[in-house]
């Protein structure tokens, strides 16, 4: 499991020029099963985002084609951890040391 934290790097202006976009990137790794939740920080100055995968590179190639990174609006942190205890609704996604 990973934790993508964006921080905005552009006037928030910037940012609500390429929303759009960038709701229609998460809607469909949403599709693909990729996201799990996500949501902008109080105060907004980026956004968190719980992604599911095997592969550090493929989160980092997911990061990277968001419209927010192409538009140079934000930098992304990305934390890889070991999810070994979640609420019921997150079981599938529970995993072994």
């Amino acid at each position: 499991m990973f934790v993508l934290e964006l921080t905005y790097t552009a006037a928030i202006e910037r940012v609500d020029a390429l929303l759009d976009e960038h709701v229609t990137w998460l809607d469909a790794l949403y599709e693909e099963g990729v996201f799990i939740a996500s949501g902008r920080k109080n105060p907004r100055d980026g956004g968190v985002i719980l992604a599911v995968g095997d592969d550090r590179a493929r989160i980092e190639e997911v990061a990277a084609a968001d419209p927010f990174t192409v538009g140079g609006v934000c930098e992304y942190r990305i934390t890889e951890f070991i999810a070994t205890k979640t609420a019921p609704g997150l079981a599938p996604y529970r995993q072994q040391l």
